[in-house]
C-alpha cells in the first residue's frame, strides 16, 4: 500500500554521524512516540470493535469484513503528530503539504509520510583543527551551533541529510572566519567572532528552511610554546606599563614638592605650620615625650609671635 510511512519508524533514522556525540549521552525524556502510537491502535481498535459489534447483533460477516478493511485504512491515513513534530507529506511522489500537529489524515494509496521533523531547537559542536591565523598561527578552536528547523518542507526537499550538512557548513565556516583574524584579535573578540559566524551561517542556511540562533565558542587552544612567548610578551607589557605609572606618579609628586618648598620659603609661617603638624603626627597614636631641638622651639615661639601681630 505506496510507499512505507515514515511513522512507525524511530525519530533518530538518518542520523548523520557527523552530529554531536555528547548529546547521545543525555537521556531525550520528550520525545517519546509511545502514546501518540497508542492513542492511534486505540483509535483503529475501537472502529473495528464497533463493526464487530455491529456484525454481531446483524449476524453478518460481511459486516466484521468491512470494519478490519475499514480499520487498516484508517491505520494507513491516521496519524498523530506532537506539539513540535510535522509530517513532510507527498503526494504521488510530489510534495503536497506539511502537516501537524495534532490528527492528521491521508488519502490512502495516494498520500504518504516522506518525514517528520523535529522543530525544537537543536545542538550541533564543530572545531577546527590546526587552523592558520592571519599571521600564521595554528589554533584549534571548539564551537557549538544552536539551531533549528522552520520550514520542514524546505529542509526534507532540498537537503538529503540537513543535520550532517549544517555540521560541515559549520566547521568551513569557523575554519574561513579563522582564517582572517590573528592571534590577538581571536582573544579579544570571541564574542565578535560567535556573531560573525552566525551571520554567515544564518545566510547560507535560511534558504534550506534553517534558522542559525546563536554560535558559541567553547575553547580556543594555542602551542605551548607560543603560549610561553605570549606570556612573556604580557609580562613585560605589564611591566613596562607599571614603569611608566611610577614615572608619572613620580614627576607629579616632584612638582607638588617644588610647589610646597616655594610657599615654604615665601611664607615663614606655612613651614612653621608644617613643623608643628609632623610633630603632633609623630605621637598621635602612641603618645610619649617629644624632644624639642633649640631651632625648633624656635619656630614656635616665631609662629607665636606672627599670631599676636594677626
Amino acid at each position: 500500500m505506496g510507499e512505507k510511512s515514515f511513522f512507525d519508524e524511530s525519530n533518530e533514522r538518518g542520523r548523520s554521524s557527523a552530529s554531536v556525540d555528547v548529546e547521545d549521552t543525555f537521556e531525550d525524556t520528550a520525545t517519546s512516540r509511545w502514546g501518540a502510537t497508542m492513542l492511534r491502535w486505540v483509535l483503529v481498535l475501537f472502529v473495528v470493535a464497533l463493526f464487530a459489534l455491529v456484525a454481531w447483533f446483524a449476524s453478518s460477516i460481511a459486516l466484521l469484513v468491512v470494519g478490519v478493511f475499514v480499520g487498516a485504512v484508517l491505520f494507513s491515513c491516521a496519524h498523530i503528530m506532537l506539539e513540535w513534530e510535522r509530517a513532510v507529506v507527498m503526494r504521488f511522489g510530489r510534495f503536497n503539504r506539511v502537516a501537524g500537529p495534532g490528527l492528521i489524515f491521508m488519502i490512502p494509496f495516494v498520500e504518504y509520510a516522506s518525514a517528520v521533523i523535529d522543530l525544537r531547537m537543536r545542538s550541533t559542536s564543530f572545531k577546527a583543527e590546526r587552523v592558520l591565523t592571519s599571521d600564521l598561527v595554528p589554533v584549534n578552536v571548539d564551537a557549538v551551533l544552536f539551531w533549528m528547523v522552520w520550514d520542514a518542507g524546505k529542509a526534507c526537499s532540498e537537503i538529503r541529510n540537513f543535520e550532517k550538512l549544517v555540521f560541515w557548513v559549520a566547521q568551513t565556516t569557523l575554519r574561513d572566519v579563522i582564517g582572517g583574524m590573528n592571534i590577538s584579535q581571536m582573544g579579544m573578540r570571541r564574542a565578535q567572532m560567535d556573531k560573525e559566524i552566525a551571520d554567515i551561517l544564518e545566510r547560507k542556511t535560511s534558504e534550506w528552511g534553517i534558522t542559525v540562533v546563536s554560535v558559541e565558542i567553547s575553547d580556543i587552544k594555542i602551542p605551548e610554546e607560543l603560549q610561553e612567548a605570549m606570556s612573556a610578551e604580557a609580562r613585560a607589557e605589564r611591566e613596562y606599563n607599571a614603569r611608566i605609572i611610577l614615572a608619572e606618579v613620580e614627576k607629579e609628586i616632584s612638582e607638588m614638592f617644588v610647589d610646597a618648598a616655594r610657599i615654604y620659603k615665601e611664607e615663614d609661617a606655612a613651614l612653621q605650620l608644617r613643623a608643628m603638624s609632623f610633630v603632633s603626627d609623630s605621637v598621635k597614636e602612641k603618645g610619649g615625650l617629644v624632644v624639642i631641638p633649640s631651632a625648633l622651639s624656635e619656630a614656635f615661639e616665631g609662629l607665636e609671635s606672627i599670631a599676636k601681630k594677626r
